[in-house]
C-alpha cells in the first residue's frame, strides 16, 4: 500500500463541508485548512466565520484563514507543509500565480458544473436559472486562469422544474465528496488523466446580482420560476405586495394569460408575459417561511390588483 497523501484543503461554504469529511475519514492526512476570513455582521459587530472553519474546529483540525495568499509568509508557510495536493472546493479567492507554481504541488478544484459550462461564481444558481437540463460536479487541475484548467473527472446530475439551489447544491455536494475520493486515489496511483477543457465552448457563471433577485412580471412564468428556485433560499425572488417585500420560496406554473403583475385569482396567481404563476411558499420580510394558504388566512389578496414594477 502506497503512502497517506498530505493535503491542505481550502474552502468556505456550506458546499465544501460534505467534501472535507470525506478526506477526513480515509487515512490520508489533512495538514491545515484555508477559508475566508470571518465576516462581521450587525450592530453588535457579531463575528461570522465560515461552514468550513466550524467544520474543521469539530475535526480538530487547524484552520487558517489569511486575508491575502501572496505574501511570502503564506507561500513558505504552504512550502515548509510539504503537502501532496491542495483541494480546493468553493475557497472563494483567487490563488496567485506565485503559490501554483510551487513545485511537485498539485491543486485540485471541485467545481459545481459540467466546465467548461459555467466557469465562475455561481455555477449552481446559472444552470437553474437558465433551464438547463442537467448540469454536474468536475474535478479540475487548477490553472492561473479562473476554472479554465483541465478536468479530470465529472458526475450529471439532472434539474427538474421543482429544483431548488438548496436541494441541487447538498446532492452536489454529496457527488464532489465521492468524486474527490476517487481522484485522491487516481493521483495517488499515477492514474490521474487531465483532459484540456474546450475554450470555445466555455460560459460564465457570474455572481448574482442583488438587483436580480427582484421579479419581473413581464418574463414567462418559466423562467421566473427558474428564477424562484435557482435563488432559494438567498437571496431569494421578491415583489413588493402594498409596501411590504414579500419573498417567494417556491412557485408552480399555470396555464392562465393575463396582463403581467395582475393578481387573477385570490389563491396567489399572478399573471406573466406568458402564463401565470401561483405562488405555495413564501416568506415577509424578517418573518419565517410559511405556505401562501397561510398567508391567505390572514391576508385577502385583491383580485385584479395590479402589482408594481417600479422600484
Amino acid at each position: 500500500d502506497l503512502m497517506p497523501m498530505k493535503i491542505i484543503f481550502m474552502g468556505t461554504p456550506n458546499f465544501a463541508v460534505p467534501i472535507l469529511k470525506a478526506i477526513h475519514e480515509t487515512e490520508h492526512k489533512i495538514l491545515e485548512v484555508y477559508t475566508q476570513p470571518a465576516s462581521k455582521s450587525g450592530r453588535g459587530q457579531k463575528i461570522n466565520h465560515s461552514d468550513v472553519y466550524y467544520c474543521a474546529k469539530q475535526l480538530n483540525l487547524k484552520v487558517r484563514f489569511p486575508e491575502n495568499l501572496e505574501t511570502s509568509e503564506e507561500i513558505n508557510h504552504i512550502r515548509k507543509l510539504k503537502p501532496d495536493l491542495v483541494v480546493v472546493v468553493a475557497y472563494g479567492k483567487i490563488l496567485p500565480a506565485t503559490l501554483l507554481n510551487i513545485e511537485k504541488l498539485l491543486f485540485i478544484n471541485v467545481h459545481a458544473s459540467l466546465l467548461p459550462k459555467w466557469r465562475g461564481a455561481a455555477p449552481i444558481q446559472r444552470a437553474i436559472m437558465n433551464m438547463d437540463s442537467e448540469t454536474g460536479v468536475s474535478i479540475m487541475k487548477i490553472i492561473p486562469r479562473l476554472d479554465a484548467g483541465p478536468v479530470m473527472l465529472q458526475e450529471k446530475i439532472k434539474i427538474s422544474k421543482e429544483t431548488s439551489y438548496e436541494d441541487l447544491s447538498k446532492k452536489m455536494a454529496l457527488i464532489g465528496a465521492k468524486l474527490i475520493l476517487d481522484t485522491i486515489n487516481l493521483i495517488k496511483t499515477n492514474k490521474a488523466n487531465f483532459i484540456d477543457q474546450k475554450e470555445s465552448d466555455a460560459s460564465y457563471a457570474k455572481k448574482i446580482d442583488k438587483k436580480e433577485s427582484r421579479i419581473n412580471w413581464n418574463e414567462d412564468a418559466s423562467k421566473i420560476i427558474a428564477k424562484i428556485n435557482a435563488l432559494n433560499p438567498t437571496p431569494g425572488c421578491w415583489f413588493d405586495l402594498s409596501g411590504s417585500r414579500i419573498k417567494i420560496l417556491k412557485a408552480r406554473e399555470v396555464n392562465i394569460i393575463g396582463q403581467p403583475g395582475l393578481v387573477l385569482h385570490e389563491n396567489f396567481t399572478i399573471a406573466c408575459s406568458k402564463n401565470a404563476i401561483q405562488v405555495l411558499e413564501l416568506q415577509k420580510e424578517g418573518k419565517k417561511k410559511i405556505t401562501a394558504q397561510e398567508f391567505l388566512k390572514g391576508n385577502k389578496l385583491k383580485v385584479g390588483l395590479t402589482l408594481n414594477q417600479d422600484v
